[in-house]
């Protein structure tokens, strides 16, 4: 691969995707980073660990990890108090977040994880007007308040991540005078995409380059449809290229109503990894783009897998581009078994049929 010749998106799809598990096995054979990182480990200001165990860099720049531009987004200005509530241990998370408050010119207090009747008398003592870690952590903070007899009315803003977020959450801290905005970042990558004002998705960080793929495949998806973020990433300590988050989403048309100009993506919408154990055997999202790829006329397949009678049966449901050729139904069938080692029918289906979430391999078994 020449660098040189890299030069639209069609060419960055053409590159192979990284994986998690990839970097893991790279950072194994080659400790400490597998040969991935530009600069010399003694270079970087801190060194992470991830689940894995995975090593993450740090650089010594301001705002590594891009997560000042999500901050304002969510409101928080230069002189605010802040209660960061991200882990500090081991994880990057907390030192990202840190970052981005300091570039901002806000004062942190490291509040970390746990303790929750200090995290309250901190917050109360100090008056922190802003939150920064999981939703879900910030309500037990809110709880135990109210428990405690502590008033947190003057907190008024959030930048939340790490979990789902879901709307009753979100009015939950409205009610309660917090206006609440999640941020998309992972542990390699930092902070990819962004809540505005605007409450319409998310807005991709002007740094990062955002593919959504057909899970299992390094293959860009129509704009709408849900796919496989991958995202990549120039830094200069640990280009990541066409990085796999193993998350799900998908780009929305046209631009934020907020006036922000760059893609946007919807949020989190699942996990991609969608390999489904069949009859004994594994079945992975890459083996059923294997056997679509042998067929130009299949334009999107889906593989459900169920027991009507107790006993695992598997089917591919298949939108054609045109009526189905004599054989074709044979063919696939012959293929899902060379590809999978397991016997799966084929049904044509049209492609409104096939719902857009990302899917493709489908567990409806119905359990107990």
């Amino acid at each position: 691969m020449e660098p040189r010749d890299v030069t639209n998106r069609r060419a960055l799809a053409a590159l192979p995707v990284t994986r998690k598990s990839d970097l893991h096995a790279l950072q194994q054979a080659a400790p400490p980073f597998g040969g991935v990182n530009a600069v010399v480990p003694g270079a970087l200001a801190k060194i992470f660990v991830s689940p894995g165990p995975i090593y993450d860099a740090e650089g010594r720049q301001a705002d590594y990890w891009r997560t000042a531009r999500a901050l304002f987004a969510a409101g928080f200005r230069a002189g605010d108090i802040v209660q960061n509530c991200f882990s500090y241990h081991l994880t990057p998370a907390g030192s990202m977040m840190e970052g981005g408050l300091v570039a901002l010119g806000c004062a942190v207090i490291p509040g970390g994880v746990g303790q929750t009747e200090l995290q309250v008398s901190t917050m109360a003592d100090l008056r922190a007007v802003g939150y920064a870690g999981t939703p879900s952590f910030l309500k037990l903070i809110l709880d135990k308040a109210e428990d405690l007899k502590r008033d947190l009315s003057f907190l008024k803003k959030a930048l939340v991540s790490g979990e789902a977020f879901p709307a009753p959450l979100r009015e939950h801290f409205a009610a309660r005078g917090i206006q609440a905005f999640q941020s998309y970042a992972t542990a390699d990558l930092g902070t990819v995409a962004y809540e505005t004002e605007a409450r319409e998705g998310l807005v991709i960080d002007e740094r990062v380059i955002v593919e959504i793929v057909r899970p299992g495949t390094g293959d860009p998806v129509p704009e709408g449809e849900v796919g496989e973020v991958v995202a990549t990433v120039f830094s200069r300590e640990y280009p990541l290229i066409r990085f796999a988050t193993g998350d799900l989403s998908a780009l929305l048309p046209g631009l934020s109503p907020c006036g922000r100009t760059n893609q946007r993506i919807k949020g989190w919408m699942g996990r991609a990894d969608q390999t489904t154990k069949i009859r004994g055997l594994f079945v992975h999202p890459h083996q059923v783009a294997d056997i679509v790829k042998r067929f130009p006329s299949i334009q999107r397949a889906r593989l459900v897998v169920d027991n009507p009678d107790g006993d695992d049966r598997m089917r591919v449901l298949c939108a054609l581009a045109a009526s189905a050729p004599d054989g074709l139904k044979r063919q696939i069938e012959v293929a899902i078994r060379e590809v999978t080692r397991l016997r799966g029918d084929v049904e044509f289906v049209e492609d409104r049929s096939l719902p857009n979430d990302g899917k493709v391999i489908e567990d409806a078994r119905k359990v107990g």
